[in-house]
């Protein structure tokens, strides 16, 4: 292994060293107050019982993970597909996007836990209400990021494509796209932790599988061990996802993903 190898290793380590020192101490704090105390572990399982119980449960916690991120991912295909057409259809014009702009900031204030009820109440308790409430808390990130990494295209290459004779699709393609993916991915890994959020939400909400419903039926069982033991899934299924859009960036952008790197 060469030396700029370990070097580089040996400063990720460090750079992520603070915080997993401050998650290790919040835990170990969490579990010396639970045997001190000697709270219920219906108010407050210990950490220890939480993973335990869901180590035991994991076959059943599985599944219901499974049906999360299912639902996650095709609800986020949703809105990455409106997304795409939004931004490219404003960029191609400027009426729409003084008409569309105001519009997505305006949707953003509309409460999604009063809005999720009412899916189901339209839509029933199918996959297709939980598709649409992860495309509403997702969607808005990812256009306004396109949006704006269209935007902030390089005015001197486009004025050259055009002194080339380059049509406005040329231009979109040579020009706008690539400038737009290094804000795009950055809202890609806004977009995806929402996405999983949501998809919690809706399945809460009224389901018959999923993280969600599995939480609330725990609740009203009292299983405040089994509730966490489900959030911490919830968390890494997140966090494993958020990874997952480094990936992409350096598949479909490998130059945007150098220039960060460059100016850390």
């Amino acid at each position: 292994m060469s030396t700029s190898i370990r070097a580089e290793r040996g400063g990720r380590v460090g750079r992520y060293a603070p915080a997993l020192l401050l998650a290790a101490g919040l835990v170990a704090a969490w579990q010396v107050y639970v045997v001190v105390s000697g709270i219920s572990p219906r108010v407050l399982p210990s950490p220890v019982r939480v993973v335990d119980q869901g180590w035991t449960n994991r076959a059943v916690i599985a599944g219901h993970a499974s049906s999360t991120v299912q639902v996650t991912l095709l609800g986020f295909a949703v809105s990455l597909t409106i997304s795409w057409i939004i931004a490219t259809a404003v960029d191609f014009s400027p009426w729409l996007r003084r008409a569309v702009v105001p519009l997505l900031v305006v949707s953003q204030t509309l409460p999604v836990i009063a809005v999720a009820p009412l899916m189901i109440i339209w839509f029933g308790f199918g996959i297709l209400p939980k598709l649409l409430v992860i495309a509403l808390v997702t969607f808005f990130p990812m256009t306004l990021g396109l949006i704006e990494g269209f935007a902030s295209a390089d005015k001197e290459s486009d004025a050259l494509l055009r002194s080339m004779g380059a049509s406005r699709r040329q231009q979109f393609r040579y020009v706008r796209l690539p400038s737009a993916l290094p804000r795009f991915f950055t809202a890609l890994r806004i977009g995806i932790t929402y996405a999983v959020v949501g998809a919690v939400f809706s399945e809460y909400v009224g389901a018959t599988s999923g993280l969600g419903i599995y939480m609330a039926q725990q609740k009203n069982a009292f299983r405040t061990d089994l509730v966490l033991a489900a959030v911490v899934v919830t968390a890494v299924c997140s966090i494993a996802l958020f990874l997952l859009t480094f990936v992409a960036e350096r598949l479909l952008a490998p130059w945007a993903l150098a220039a960060k790197e460059g100016t850390r």
